[in-house]
């Protein structure tokens, strides 16, 4: 069962379209994932939509409403029904049907770090970078904590860390008050945005602090 939800407020800023385009995809995805989300982002949109319509303009406003809506019932209308084939995504001899927002991204080149594999989506949002994460059976990332924050969406498999067991549809936010070192038994896929890089703070893996923003 899925335990990790996107907050009230990050889901009203999605609806006002508020939010850098890596953070919408996640919470798109979840909310197609997760049917608690979705009955709850169902009725902010009704709430927010009645805020909008409901509220008094202007004349001038009125105006510029009226003619959009002019504009829009005169464009000529389709009633073909265009079906849309699920993207899917092989790895470990697996298909997994990847959620409409991020299968509608461009995926770059899988670069490998023993089991960690990690392709960045082409969206060009400054130091935010949005990534296909890959981790093969047995595989762990090393104790990091986050110089900013780092969002896991759990797209298919399991995974744990300090704090637990994750399951497909989860939404994990952290930032610089964790630290954690997720493993997973039987390989997991997630999509994952990240503003900064990690900071590994154990042995040899603090070695990997220069080049981490290029590895994660």
């Amino acid at each position: 069962m899925i335990k990790y939800h996107p907050s009230k407020q990050l889901m009203q800023k999605h609806i006002l379209g508020e939010l850098p385009a890596g953070l919408s995809v996640a919470i798109a995805a979840h909310i197609e994932l997760c049917d608690k989300c979705s009955n709850e982002f169902e009725l902010l949109e009704v709430q927010q939509a009645s805020a909008t319509f409901d509220a008094p303009c202007e004349e001038k406003e009125s105006f510029e409403f009226e003619s959009m809506i002019d504009d829009i019932t005169q464009l000529s209308m389709y009633d073909q029904v265009v079906s849309q084939e699920p993207e899917v995504f092989e790895y470990q001899d697996k298909r997994v049907q990847l959620p409409r927002a991020i299968a509608a991204l461009k995926l770059g080149s899988f670069m490998n770090a023993g089991k960690v594999s990690r392709a960045r989506f082409e969206l060009d949002e400054g130091p935010l970078r949005s990534s296909l994460l890959h981790i093969k059976p047995g595989g762990e990332i090393p104790e990091h904590t986050h110089t900013g924050f780092e969002l896991t969406l759990l797209l298919d498999g399991t995974f744990e860390d300090e704090s637990g067991q994750y399951v497909p549809g989860d939404f994990i936010m952290l930032d610089g008050r964790h630290n954690h070192s997720p493993r997973t038994k039987d390989g997991c896929l997630c999509f994952t945005l990240v503003d900064n890089a990690l900071h590994f703070n154990k042995g040899l893996s603090k070695l990997l602090n220069p080049i981490g923003k290029l590895i994660y």
